[in-house]
């Protein structure tokens, strides 16, 4: 049966069953799973409502995997530690999609999805998959432009997907997945997140990069 949550149907497909059962073992292990299979479907619901309000057509099982698989790179199954972890999960969503007969342009998409959903304005410029992530994802982290959402759309998206002590438990996550890597962070908005939680974090400056690399001039 198709599962449809404030008028946004959630594909009743093998492609998106299979999705979901991979986000779901994998957030098994995570320090805060339920917080992140919730947050990722709620990325889903709200990038789809946004993009409908929009009027922009988006592959809705694209459109799934982007959102399920955005967090991936957080978690002990699909982490690495020599990439950022947008690259991890968006590399495994290209492979999934890949492997479920998805041509290579689509499964690009997607991996742009995920490995920009953290890069603001340049995902909007984008195919619609790509964007529709960054649409959900700033909808639901940063309460980004939440009155273009009907009170009735957003209360049916919550009671679907709660969102309990989702700030800390987000921050959390966050830190979790990157604080063994904390490199990766350079030139985005994550090591924000290193520096709220280890005071110790010395953020690389890009002016003292460029005033200090082996140019003489």
């Amino acid at each position: 049966m198709t599962e449809t949550v404030a008028g946004i149907q959630i594909p009743d497909t093998a492609l998106v069953r299979a999705a979901t059962e991979v986000v779901r073992s994998a957030t098994d292990d995570a320090v805060v799973g339920d917080t992140l299979f919730h947050h990722s479907r709620r990325v889903f619901l709200w990038g789809m409502l946004k993009s409908k309000a929009r009027g922009v057509e988006v592959d809705p099982e694209l459109a799934y995997v982007g959102g399920m698989f955005h967090d991936l790179g957080l978690t002990q199954t699909f982490r690495k530690c020599h990439q950022r972890f947008e690259i991890d999960g968006a590399d495994a969503a290209f492979d999934f999609l890949r492997d479920h007969g998805r041509s290579e342009e689509e499964a690009r998409n997607v991996w742009l999805a995920i490995a920009l959903h953290t890069t603001p304005e340049v995902p909007l410029h984008l195919a619609p998959e790509v964007g529709v992530v960054t649409l959900g994802v700033e909808t639901d982290v940063l309460g980004m432009d939440l009155g273009q959402i009907s009170d009735a759309d957003m209360q049916a998206v919550v009671e679907a997907h709660p969102r309990p002590d989702f700030k800390r438990q987000i921050l959390h996550a966050f830190y979790e997945g990157m604080a063994d890597r904390p490199d990766t962070t350079f030139g985005t908005m994550n090591d924000d997140v290193l520096a709220h939680f280890d005071r110790r974090f010395k953020r690389a400056n890009f002016v003292d990069i460029i005033q200090n690399n082996a140019w003489p001039e």
